[in-house]
């Protein structure tokens, strides 16, 4: 084997030795860049066989890409994974025997990811499979440069997919989930305006021989040309009913359809709220710099880096 695994980190001590322990059977090298942590998530990865590097964070996609462009990866193969993720037995023992063999033309490889809610698999409204792009060869692949939804995009060669376990399983409690929730609505909906107003470079427009998974593709074609156009309170309700009944979402149980009321109600209306009130903010400003700096004023997020 030839992998790499990188895997950004903080104050990831809950979930890191669990996300390198899933890797170590596959990977040659891991790689961990840490925030900075103030708890025990260095140390941990250290022990766990990873080299571990410290960056200042800005966002997820300026953090990932500093990691391609700076890491010493020699690996012919590269993985991204999230500390709370797990590569489970069967998809390890997959990529073990068969990325090797994959043919030349064969750039990047789409994993099927399932969603762990309070210990419970979301397997209905549209949760599953997520097929995400994670793995690609070294120098054929980087990620979008966006605030929210980045994707990992590969050239010069074809997708192909791997079966097999592959799990987001956050073992933080509901506070955890909320608090974070909000963050990414904040992030959303900067993406959102920087959609409309263009104040930052932003790309992962679907255009050039650049690929990601289709399935990624498709939704962000729904997002950004349908759903962002539609008023969030019609949007954000017609979203929930469209997993809950046309996707089955009820069959997930009681912790189910709380995940699918929080992330795919709850959420939905949290940004296009977010949206609103930034917009309103920045009305009657067109300067991009000025844009930025009243975001930042607002939000706390660097938009000028």
């Amino acid at each position: 084997m030839s992998l790499a695994v990188i895997v950004l980190t903080f104050n990831e001590e809950r979930h890191i030795a669990r996300a390198l322990r899933s890797v170590a059977p596959i990977a040659s090298e891991i790689f961990v860049v840490d925030s900075y942590s103030t708890d025990r998530t260095a140390e941990l990865a250290k022990s766990h066989g990873a080299t571990v590097l410290e960056h200042e964070f800005i966002n997820y996609a300026k953090q990932f890409q500093w990691a391609l462009d700076n890491l010493p990866i020699t690996a012919s193969w590269i993985m991204r994974l999230d500390a709370d993720e797990i590569i489970e037995p069967d998809l390890a023992v997959r990529i073990r025997s068969e990325l090797p063999a994959l043919p030349a033309d064969v750039a990047g490889v789409t994993l099927k990811r399932k969603t762990m809610f309070l210990g419970k698999w979301v397997r209905h409204g549209g949760r599953y499979p997520m097929l995400l792009l994670r793995i690609w060869r070294r120098g054929q692949g980087r990620i979008e440069s966006r605030w929210m939804d980045e994707h990992m995009v590969v050239w010069g060669g074809k997708t192909v997919v791997f079966d097999g376990g592959f799990a987001d399983d956050n073992l933080n409690d509901l506070t955890f989930f909320i608090d974070k929730h909000n963050k990414y609505a904040t992030r959303e909906a900067i993406d959102i305006i920087n959609q409309r107003r263009r104040f930052l470079p932003r790309d992962g427009d679907g255009a050039g021989s650049e690929k990601s998974s289709l399935q990624a593709d498709f939704k962000r074609f729904v997002k950004e040309k349908i759903y962002n156009r539609t008023p969030y309170l019609i949007s954000a309700s017609g979203y929930f009913l469209y997993r809950v009944v046309f996707r089955f979402g009820f069959l997930d149980g009681k912790r189910g359809l709380l995940y699918h009321a929080l992330q795919g109600l709850w959420y939905r209306l949290l940004v296009g709220a977010k949206v609103d009130e930034l917009e309103t903010a920045l009305a009657g400003l067109d300067d991009p710099a000025a844009i930025r700096a009243e975001i930042r004023r607002r939000t706390g997020f660097r938009l000028d880096l």
